[in-house]
């Protein structure tokens, strides 16, 4: 069944906060292996000009993945998740995620289009602090198998 062509165009409200800790950072600094010290040192991360720790950039895909899942269990969209492939994901990062952030996500739906049988699901995170500071733009497409695929 295809998606509801209505969603496009269609913003959630904004997620719970996420605090951004340095443990969650160094965790997922070492599953990626990214071994900059600025992902781990306080001391090395302020002598760069942060505040605290960063984190690496792919770690924002934690708190997108969460956005996602409003979307994702939306009944009203008709999306069978067993049939999704995730297509692509790219960030554009307005600066640096760092430890003591609490960021919020505010999920959009860009466009929905059909190929070859399968839907093509388009979706943008906005993460910003709770302050409204723009932090980073996640940007997803999710591939929804045919039935005959």
């Amino acid at each position: 069944m295809p998606l509801d062509q209505s969603f496009v165009g269609r913003s959630y409200p904004p997620s719970p906060p996420y605090e951004v800790g340095r443990e969650k950072i160094r965790e997922f600094a070492e599953a990626v292996g990214e071994t900059s010290p600025l992902h781990r040192d306080p001391e090395a991360a302020r002598a760069a000009g942060y505040r605290d720790v960063i984190a690496p950039p792919t770690f924002a895909i934690i708190v997108s993945l969460k956005a996602n899942d409003v979307l994702v269990e939306d009944p009203e969209l008709g999306l069978d998740y067993s049939r999704v492939v995730h297509g692509d994901q790219s960030f554009v990062h307005h600066r640096p995620i760092v430890a003591g952030d609490r960021l919020t996500a505010v999920l959009h739906v860009d466009s929905i289009t059909s190929r070859m049988g399968n839907d093509m699901l388009s979706i943008r995170a906005e993460l910003s602090t709770e302050d409204g500071e723009p932090v980073t733009t996640g940007r997803c497409t999710l591939v929804v198998r045919g039935e005959d695929a």
